[in-house]
């Protein structure tokens, strides 16, 4: 899931507030380019010493005037420009397919205010197309995250988990086979039908209510088909490669061209000889995690750090899909006593709607969930 550090960071600022968030190990650059650092200071360091202590004097020479030479071919790699460009781009595609989630609480909502009523035959209703809507969702889901998918593994687990019944079990395998692709279509087609039944039996007031909240289910089943869309369609892979291969090419030749020389020898901007690459270092952590943050982003419907947590997030929906397609008339609080009282009595015809000094609130009805 995707770390939440922003609450480590104080309001007002202060000094060393953000060394909250910089000694963070979870989702940190840190565990990202570990590594890579090891391996990095390891080949840095045999290189070291063979050219102090394995080279014959002429060989030596030769390794400087190679240290220099790569020491200013290195920098003509565009590094910077091209990761930069990549790491923007995955960064968009990462924010837009957070933005494309399926969200049922609108739905819920509007079938709580349009489909009200609490005869059995409402809240049944009620309660099939919310359930529509998140099986579409949940199979959505499935499609594109290893994690949801070991949850459901079958559409037999769709019904153990119950998000659908053993006969729309067997029309959904039915069709998925007919037409061999995704069959998330077909719970809103029911979910539509439904509404369109509640109509006809008068539970929703007015065409336009219908067409409200037929409007909006096909707004999820609209995200559903962007979150496929964004897992199916992705970034042109000569362009990973490209960023990939420039950045590893990069530091391939720091390792030769981050090296200290003899100083003795009076070579050009090579006055002190020190035994670790500073300089060398921080671009592999910058460079490097840059890239490694691109390639966490580049797919996050995993389980990593930096992934949206799918599985949650339908336990949420459920929930939420419960709570708020099931309203009590005396979960609806009464109108508050105030100043415009008497503009309130004028209004409704009497006082039995403004509720008397120190009334309580009628006890809302608890939701199993």
């Amino acid at each position: 899931m995707t770390v939440s550090y922003t609450d480590k960071i104080a309001s007002q600022g202060g000094f060393g507030s953000i060394f909250k968030v910089l000694l963070r190990w979870t989702g940190s650059v840190y565990k990202m380019v570990w590594q890579e650092t090891i391996v990095y200071l390891l080949l840095y360091y045999s290189i070291s010493l063979i050219y102090r202590f394995a080279l014959p004097e002429t060989v030596m020479r030769w390794f400087e005037n190679l240290v220099m030479h790569i020491a200013v071919f290195r920098n003509i790699i565009p590094v910077s420009f091209v990761l930069g460009f990549y790491v923007a781009l995955v960064v968009d595609r990462w924010w837009g397919t957070y933005k494309s989630f399926p969200w049922p609480d609108t739905t819920a909502v509007l079938l709580a205010t349009h489909l009200g009523g609490t005869d059995g035959k409402s809240k049944a209703q009620r309660r099939e197309i919310m359930r529509y809507i998140n099986l579409s969702i949940a199979i959505t889901f499935s499609k594109v995250s290893p994690v949801v998918k070991e949850k459901f593994r079958n559409f037999q687990d769709y019904v153990d988990k119950e998000y659908m019944t053993e006969r729309e079990r067997e029309v959904i395998e039915r069709l998925e086979g007919d037409c061999g692709t995704h069959i998330t279509y077909v719970p809103i087609m029911w979910a539509c039908k439904v509404v369109d039944r509640a109509r006809l039996e008068g539970n929703i007031r007015s065409n336009s209510a219908q067409k409200t909240i037929t409007d909006e289910i096909l707004k999820v089943r609209g995200r559903c088909g962007e979150v496929m869309g964004w897992h199916d369609n992705n970034i042109p892979l000569v362009y990973t490669q490209v960023v990939t291969i420039a950045v590893y090419s990069f530091f391939f030749f720091s390792l030769i061209g981050e090296q200290y020389i003899d100083p003795n020898q009076g070579y050009d901007g090579y006055n002190i000889d020190l035994y670790f690459p500073v300089s060398g270092l921080l671009q592999l952590v910058f460079y490097m995690g840059w890239l490694k943050v691109a390639e966490a982003l580049l797919n996050p419907f995993g389980d990593d750090d930096h992934d949206f947590e799918l599985d949650a997030l339908l336990v949420r929906h459920w929930r939420m899909s419960r709570l708020l397609s099931q309203p009590y008339a005396c979960d609806l609080p009464p109108l508050a006593k105030g100043e415009d009282e008497d503009i309130l009595k004028e209004d409704f015809g009497s006082d039995e709607l403004v509720p008397k000094q120190n009334s309580k609130l009628y006890p809302s009805v608890e939701i199993d969930l």
